[in-house]
């Protein structure tokens, strides 16, 4: 990996955007290198959450416009070739709404273009009051095109052509103000313990309760109420009966933290059988 970088600590997979020079600015490396991190981890035991963060003080300022001219001579007039580079990026935002981990962006500096998005499909958003947020796409006579479901998913169709349409900068306030993050910091120092804080609660939760509930929650967009349901009662049924369930059950009436709140996955690793 050279845009990125990677680091598990404590069944949390810290993932930098690693490009500070051109302030985490979204390459077509980056996009394949991101997708493919993502992709991996949501398929490894050993990972519960993933945090999402840039270097260098700044979180993402969207697509790098250098990298772009060079596709566009790449593509050299063909459309489907330009298409198929744009389609990239949101099979990227796909993976990480779809992840079945949970996933932490905490966001500085600039929130922009593609870097909104990857923020509007974050679990959790946390926003520092001095970040620098818009959908400046337009100002450069293109479309926001890959990210607009999942801004529209975030903050409502109204808020979206506001910010679309006038490719307007505002705050991590504002930011707040229209759901776009769920918590707002006043200076790095909240926002990295508003981040630890978040990954507390989080690693409180069971491991496959949480994947479960993440995969109803995102159901909710394309399936009929009485069939998610149907799909609910046979999940909470599964879970109802597994050793997530039965550990949760005895710890809280043991009074003491169940063994994936201390980091471990399964019993075994506790020392206890």
């Amino acid at each position: 990996m050279q845009t990125i970088s990677t680091q598990l600590v404590n069944t949390c997979l810290r993932i930098p955007l690693n490009r500070p020079d051109a302030r985490n600015a979204l390459s077509r490396q980056m996009v394949a290198e991101l997708q493919q991190v993502v992709e991996q981890a949501g398929e490894d035991d050993s990972v519960r959450v993933l945090m999402l963060r840039g270097a260098g003080g700044h979180f993402c300022a969207g697509a790098d416009l250098a990298d772009m001219a060079a596709a566009r001579m790449e593509a050299d007039g063909d459309v489907e070739a330009m298409a198929a580079i744009n389609r990239s990026f949101g099979t990227l935002i796909e993976a990480v709404d779809a992840c079945p981990k949970t996933v932490v962006c905490v966001a500085e500096g600039a929130v922009l273009g593609g870097g909104v998005g990857l923020a509007c499909v974050a679990d959790i958003c946390l926003m520092s009051e001095q970040a620098k947020v818009g959908l400046p796409e337009a100002t450069l006579g293109l479309p926001p095109a890959q990210i607009i479901p999942f801004v529209v998913a975030r903050v409502g169709l109204s808020q979206a052509r506001r910010l679309a349409l006038t490719g307007a900068r505002f705050d991590g306030r504002e930011a707040y103000r229209i759901g776009l993050c769920h918590q707002v910091c006043s200076n790095t120092e909240a926002l990295e313990k508003a981040a630890g804080e978040t990954l507390t609660t989080i690693l409180r939760c069971a491991p496959n309760a949480s994947t479960t509930t993440k995969t109803l929650l995102l159901a909710t967009r394309s399936t009929a109420t009485t069939k998610l349901l149907d799909t609910g009662a046979q999940e909470f049924a599964k879970a109802a009966i597994n050793e997530e369930a039965m550990e949760g059950t005895r710890a809280f009436m043991e009074k003491r933290p169940p063994f994936w709140a201390a980091g471990k996955m399964n019993r075994r690793e506790t020392g206890e059988e």
